[in-house]
């Protein structure tokens, strides 16, 4: 597989070697052990889920707090997703900025989140699933969301339509307003909360 570091600090692509023949295609899609040698990530899976949304869906921008904090592998196993993390760590170099990246299942991409980092996405075709391995269990109430329509992230949705999103993401507040409630983690020079 190869791994490479994006536009934030700490957060990777991982793209795998597929391995195609008369019945179709083998790969590795994360192995632990290659992601810290690679990248220096140690990476523990601790729970996966999925979520499955018809085409136009815009789920996020999503994080946990620190702590528990949650890194998390994302995953296009169906279908095609745009996906978008935006750095939520105040003090880093990149707070604010985001990167895109097209999932599709054909691909085997996937994305590694740091903790701190944002994640959202738009759903490009109908039943898309993406999976999610993260680093830490559920814990109701640390879960940190902010806008995805925020306009002074201004991210790059292009959606043909208005989005299908959640009472919960359309509600959520703009980075601005999670700064002030003292909502976001604090970044450090190892690029890690």
């Amino acid at each position: 597989m190869h791994i490479e570091e994006l536009t934030l600090p700490g957060t990777f692509l991982i793209t795998p070697d597929q391995i195609p023949d008369e019945r179709g295609t083998f790969y590795e899609s994360l192995r632990s052990d290659v992601l810290e040698s690679a990248a220096g990530v140690v990476f523990r899976p601790r729970q996966i889920n999925y979520s499955v949304s018809k085409r136009h869906t815009l789920r996020g921008i999503h994080s946990v707090l620190i702590p528990p904090g949650q890194a998390k592998v994302v995953t296009c196993v169906r279908g095609a997703l745009r996906d978008i993390v935006v750095d939520l760590r105040i003090g880093s170099p990149s707070f604010g900025e985001h990167h895109v990246n097209e999932l599709t299942a054909d691909s085997g991409r996937s994305v590694y989140v740091p903790e701190g980092v944002g994640h959202g996405f738009l759903a490009l075709s109908d039943d898309a699933c993406i999976c999610y391995v993260v680093s830490t269990t559920y814990v109701p109430g640390t879960q940190i969301d902010v806008n995805p329509l925020d306009p002074d992230l201004d991210l790059p949705w292009n959606c043909p339509r208005t989005p299908l999103i959640s009472d919960k993401d359309a509600k959520a507040p703009t980075v601005a307003e999670a700064v002030r409630a003292g909502l976001l983690p604090q970044f450090s020079k190892a690029g890690t909360p």
